[in-house]
């Protein structure tokens, strides 16, 4: 019986030291090809980000631009002018 275990051995054995010795040979490559991923950006990822960095420049600029509106609505309901915040003296009547 051990005889029949010991010739049969190398035969079952087999399929799994050649995926062993594959998967050593193979994971130097995964891992410096993992590496290289995670340093590198591609181009649909730069693409992703200048377009989210616009987007959130254009919301600052239309912030900015209600804040400005606002300040004149309540400065003409003030009767306040540009040329009052200047530092000009108003047009004589």
């Amino acid at each position: 019986m051990r005889m029949i275990l010991l010739l049969a051995a190398p035969f079952l054995l087999g399929g799994c030291l050649a995926r062993t010795a594959v998967s050593l040979v193979t994971l130097p490559v995964k891992a410096a090809s993992a590496g290289v991923d995670a340093v590198t950006t591609s181009q649909a990822e730069a693409d992703q980000r200048r377009g989210r960095e616009l987007r959130q420049a254009e919301e600052r600029e239309g912030r900015a631009a209600r804040q400005r509106e606002r300040q004149r609505e309540r400065d003409a309901r003030e009767g306040r002018t540009q040329a009052d915040e200047d530092g000009q003296e108003p047009p004589q009547r």
